[in-house]
């Protein structure tokens, strides 16, 4: 089976492997400026909850800076036969909470570099995401301009932590490049804190799980936020992937957005089809954390109400503590090739098809 997992964390030993990618200026802004943690953390406006275990598996202890591809090699790449691997990063998606944009920019820049350099030459399967600070939405769009063509990038990822809806025109500027470069835009779970809103539309929570288990809410604003808006009539090409938020939630909130739509539609004359039509052309979701029922036919009947067969995208999550197996997806058994990897082919278009065919043949 061709598999393509979406959402692969490639993490580092200490934020310092950036200081060869960045400017003197910024360097010393990283090795002497106040920041959460000991020396070789990431500066991040923190978000108010800890997770009691840590983020990572507890099997996954890297010691080296190359023990974090070795294992991942071992322990996830060639262990489940994965195709493709996205690179998804990890702390730099929480440069968006930084009150200052110019380093929040410059750290993700220093990143990109840094992982077209060291990640994406260790394995032919590894594809990357452009890390883009959307605080600043025109220095944003610069970064996708200057490593959009690279043919290895397929995405370009911000945290799903943020000052405002993803649909508002201020970010308009972003899905302007991404056009312009034939690249999705993807959001990913992280980045409350600092700058950013909570996570939680009613204020913010004590625990991490608590948080976790709302992690569904920022990701229903911005897609209603990116519907309303226009952004689907203004870029018809563009794919939003939303991606660690759940997916279940989607048919019930694709329910109501038709039904208020066909009420109120004089409020946004420029949508020119429901609400879930967009979602259906527009909108990719990734499985992981894909919702747990007693009775999975419960989930299942849930999911097609969405067209999960050809919406839902297969993520791992790895190496985080909610990691999901692709040999255990609790999709139903028909929707297999498409979800684990053909799905992707179609939001993805730097993924060579070829391989792909051949894969499922």
């Amino acid at each position: 089976m061709f598999i393509v997992d979406t959402d692969v964390h490639n993490y580092w030993s200490s934020a310092e492997v950036l200081l060869p990618y960045l400017e003197p200026y910024w360097r010393d802004f990283l090795v002497r400026g106040e920041k959460p943690g000991p020396r070789g953390s990431f500066p991040h406006g923190h978000r108010p909850w800890l997770h009691p275990e840590g983020f990572s598996r507890h099997d996954i202890r890297p010691e080296t800076e190359d023990d974090n591809y070795l294992i991942m090699k071992e322990k996830h790449l060639d262990l489940y036969d994965i195709d493709v691997a996205i690179l998804t990063a990890d702390e730099p998606l929480e440069a968006s909470t930084l009150a200052n944009y110019h380093y929040a920019n410059a750290l993700v820049k220093a990143y990109n570099d840094y992982m077209i350099d060291w990640w994406l030459p260790k394995d032919n399967r590894f594809k990357g995401s452009i890390i883009i600070s959307p605080t600043d939405p025109h220095g944003a769009a610069a970064e996708i301009r200057r490593l959009g063509g690279h043919k290895d990038i397929v995405q370009v990822l911000a945290s799903h932590g943020s000052q405002r809806p993803y649909g508002d025109p201020f970010y308009h500027p972003i899905y302007e490049a991404c056009a312009e470069v034939g690249l999705p835009f993807a959001i990913h779970f992280g980045g409350q804190g600092g700058v950013n809103h909570n996570a939680i539309a009613s204020g913010p929570t004590a625990y991490y799980w608590e948080t976790h288990a709302l992690l569904a809410q920022p990701a229903m604003t911005h897609v209603v936020s990116m519907i309303s808006n226009g952004v689907f009539e203004k870029y018809p090409d563009l794919y939003f992937v939303v991606i660690e938020c759940g997916v279940s939630w989607v048919p019930s909130l694709m329910w109501r957005l038709d039904a208020n739509f066909k009420a109120l539609r004089k409020e946004t004359p420029w949508l020119k089809m429901l609400p879930s039509e967009y979602c259906r052309r527009n909108i990719r979701f990734s499985t992981q954390p894909l919702e747990q029922p007693q009775n999975v036919r419960h989930l299942w009947e849930t999911l097609e109400h969405m067209d999960g067969q050809n919406t839902l995208l297969f993520a791992s999550d790895y190496p985080h503590w909610d990691f999901d197996a692709p040999t255990n997806l609790h999709i139903p058994p028909a929707w297999r090739d498409k979800v684990m990897g053909l799905n992707a082919l179609e939001v993805y278009k730097r993924i060579e098809a070829p391989a792909a065919a051949a894969r499922v043949a």
